[in-house]
């Protein structure tokens, strides 16, 4: 089966930036993780759908900007509370309908809300109806009231990893050639034929926090989402440390090193991250989105952490490049201003 994305070839030098992509960010040690060569990939940006909190054709014309910014993506939570009102797969449909380039991605899917034998039915429709603009972004799930809210178990962590493997192992298998027969401790599945089969497989995001999480990301998924250990108590300082520099690099590590463990290629992995609080002055005008962790947490800290982007479009350009060659992550969520990110979309994607 030929690969779930084509994989294009090292970028060259970004017009207009200031420098290279060799030189550390602030407050970091110089070099590649783990003093290993990191391989460069093009620059890939996501943004969020716009809530569904507008006239529909009104969502619509924000979802084709988003397009024709240079966006790779567009992607959805998955939630049940806080007047969450889009389901993503839904959205996901009607997005890419809206649009003819960009990609559409569920960051992530709460594995627990679906069977993955459905969630594959349905993504497989749409990878055939939107000629392979699906991404599928799954977690084990970490917001205990969204479980509470209909009944849910919230098992402890490590069930729901469990569980989470599980459903990867089956949706892999139904996006292969023949009949799925799967027999787990949460899941099974008596030769089941994955169809309808799209030309390629949609690329798969495995996104959390844990080691466990980033680990199973490095043996069986395309993108690794390098994301925060999140709960609905989480001290937000905590939340941002966990991007921090130290941190970053040794959740990034041990995807990589579980990709080689399982006989993969570390350098093929995509790394997907998101910015935590954004600033960009542009045009003598300052663009901010800043996250609901961020707000609470001193400048200095923040001023450290690779998951900040704050200065001028050059400056915030040759951030960028630095974090690339430091830790490979290239796939990236500016936060949802739109007009914070733009200016850095337009001078990275595809570089």
């Amino acid at each position: 089966m030929p690969p779930p994305y084509p994989v294009s070839a090292a970028p060259g030098p970004v017009p207009g930036a200031s420098g290279g992509a060799s030189g550390p960010v602030p407050g970091e040690a110089s070099g590649p993780v783990s003093g290993e060569a990191v391989t460069a990939r093009p620059f890939r940006f996501t943004a969020s759908m716009p809530p569904l909190d507008r006239p529909v054709p009104r969502w619509r014309d924000e979802i084709r900007r988003i397009e024709d910014l240079g966006f790779s993506s567009v992607s959805v939570s998955d939630h049940l509370i806080g007047g969450w009102a889009m389901d993503p797969l839904v959205a996901m449909t009607v997005a890419a309908e809206a649009t003819t380039r960009l990609r559409v991605l569920g960051l992530v899917l709460c594995n627990d809300f679906r069977h993955p034998a459905l969630l594959h039915r349905a993504l497989a429709n749409l990878a055939v109806f939107s000629a392979g603009r699906v991404e599928i972004g799954l977690g084990a799930g970490w917001l205990r009231d969204d479980h509470d809210a209909v009944g849910l178990p919230f098992d402890p962590p490590g069930v729901r990893v469990d569980r989470l493997a599980e459903s990867v192992e089956i949706l892999l298998g139904l996006f292969g050639e023949k009949p799925v027969t799967f027999a787990g401790r949460h899941y099974q599945i008596s030769g089941l034929d994955g169809v309808p089969r799209p030309a390629r497989r949609p690329p798969l995001l495995v996104g959390g926090g844990s080691r466990r999480i980033l680990e199973l990301a490095g043996r069986r998924a395309d993108i690794v989402g390098v994301n925060p250990r999140l709960a609905a108590d989480v001290d937000p300082l905590a939340a941002v440390a966990e991007l921090g520099p130290e941190r970053l690099a040794r959740k990034v590590g041990w995807a990589r090193t579980a990709a080689r463990a399982a006989g993969r290629d570390a350098d093929a992995l995509e790394f997907q991250s998101r910015m935590f609080d954004v600033r960009v002055t542009h045009r003598g005008v300052e663009h901010r989105s800043t996250s609901s962790h961020a707000r609470l947490v001193d400048p200095a800290t923040l001023a450290s952490s690779p998951a900040v982007l704050h200065g001028s479009v050059d400056g915030c350009v040759e951030r960028l490049l630095e974090l690339r060659a430091r830790y490979g992550v290239t796939y990236l969520h500016l936060g949802g201003n739109l007009d914070a990110a733009a200016p850095i979309v337009a001078r990275l994607a595809g570089h």
